[in-house]
């Protein structure tokens, strides 16, 4: 048994486009009536959310650093049912980390490979012609075992501009699937995690409709369905993350919304039930939920509607006097002493730990980790080995409790952002994606 054909559309590096090739992309191929089936390579919290917006499907990460065959068998097999599938590439295509994880080194290129999903390579051709069929054709040459589908020759100045790359193309024998021509409102506004929320787009619809619009007119479309592929099904959803509690009270709003859709869907699968609401609506956690979560967002945006929440943090602490909370990266903030803004205005937080943040003086951490646990959190044993990624600006103040687990990057050097833990809270900077063995 077979998934169903699919591309993966990337790119030599970011900014390149490809983000709205795929959401036009995603669209276009959902107005012809085909039942499309996203997917994100790599540890994005963000894009999976314009993913399902474009396609009116769940899109999930894919992540062969973080992820076993296993569960990357049993995320692949959510396409069932799909016509076709559509993922989007991260950074440039064969970028990735030094060292391998469970499968390798979490590039682009090794999810094409491992799911039999030919590269669509998307072209900024701007400043230049003929040449960028060399770079296209270094991209084609450097893994010849990669399935390759063709190009899509983006932000093109003018015909004559077109006329000269499509020769060096055609000279490299490599297929021309679109040339988009350069407009400056085909671009998605962006923070500085990368794109806005989806949920923040003052007009999504209205932007993707453009896009399909776009990438219909400048697009084969039928080209593109055609040089789809794929590999063999995966294993059955049994293989996803299993729930850390039965009733899991889940933080839901602007503030709070990077939670990786495989977990979500597996702790549904196995029968738990997400209780969503919304500290930026000062709600607070269902009283009967059997573990409180706070995913990672923004809530350095709205650190002071955070702290005047009262009926939220009230809720919050009351829970956490019986029953486990766990914060990941902002919800990991949020549940600290104090978050201090970028203007320097310290905002009291829930004081479930002794976490002190600040994001007066921006510092970047960025990249895959891995943790061993020293203690339980929800969901895991003392001594379970995770696999996470960790993206943010902030910096630690002051961490007074004790550590949760050692953290390493994915070079394997120990780093001091261990989490921490005091009753039954315990909190991280990484999002967790899937258990080491997973």
């Amino acid at each position: 048994m077979t998934n169903p054909p699919g591309l993966l559309i990337s790119a030599p590096s970011s900014g390149t486009g490809k983000t709205t090739v795929m959401l036009g992309l995603l669209r276009a191929l959902a107005e012809d009536g085909l039942t499309v089936q996203p997917f994100k390579s790599g540890p994005d919290y963000i894009d999976p959310a314009f993913h399902r917006a474009a396609a009116g499907r769940a899109s999930f990460n894919l992540d062969s650093w973080a992820m076993g065959a296993p569960l990357l068998g049993a995320i692949a097999a959510q396409a069932k049912g799909a016509d076709i599938v559509v993922a989007e590439g991260s950074m440039g295509l064969f970028d990735g980390v030094a060292k391998p994880g469970e499968l390798g080194h979490g590039s682009s290129a090794e999810t094409a490979l491992r799911m039999g999903w030919p590269v669509v390579l998307v072209l900024d051709v701007g400043g230049q012609a003929q040449s960028a069929a060399a770079t296209a054709l270094g991209f084609r040459m450097y893994n010849p075992d990669l399935p390759f589908a063709g190009v899509i020759l983006n932000r093109c100045a003018s015909p004559r501009h077109e006329r000269l790359t499509r020769l060096g193309m055609e000279r490299a024998g490599l297929p021309v699937l679109g040339v988009l021509p350069r407009r400056g409102d085909l671009t998605l506004p962006e923070r500085h995690l990368g794109l806005i929320q989806a949920v923040e787009h003052p007009d999504l619809e209205s932007a993707i409709a453009g896009y399909a619009a776009f990438l219909r007119e400048h697009v084969e479309l039928e080209a593109i369905k055609r040089a789809a592929s794929s590999g063999p099904m995966g294993p059955s959803s049994a293989a996803l993350p299993r729930p850390p509690a039965q009733r899991i009270a889940l933080a839901r709003d602007a503030a709070f919304s990077f939670t990786y859709p495989h977990l979500l869907e597996g702790w549904r699968a196995a029968g738990a039930e997400i209780l969503p609401f919304s500290p930026l609506a000062d709600e607070a956690p269902a009283p009967d939920a059997d573990l409180v979560w706070l995913p990672g967002g923004y809530p350095e945006l709205h650190a002071g509607t955070l702290a005047a929440a009262e009926r939220f943090l009230t809720g919050l602490r009351r829970h956490a006097e019986t029953r486990p909370v766990h914060g990941e990266c902002g919800g990991y903030m949020a549940l600290g002493e104090g978050l201090i803004d970028k203007d320097g205005t310290r905002h009291r937080m829930a004081g479930l730990l002794g976490l002190v943040t600040s994001y007066e003086k921006r510092r970047f951490n960025l990249g895959y980790r891995r943790a061993e646990l020293l203690a339980d959190m929800p969901g895991f044993s003392a001594g379970t080995a995770l696999r996470g990624h960790e993206f943010h600006y902030s910096s630690i103040v002051e961490q007074s409790d004790v550590p949760l687990a050692r953290v390493f990057d994915a070079e394997g050097a120990e780093g001091p952002q261990t989490g921490s833990r005091r009753g039954h809270v315990t909190g991280t900077f990484f999002h967790l994606i899937a258990e080491a063995s997973a």
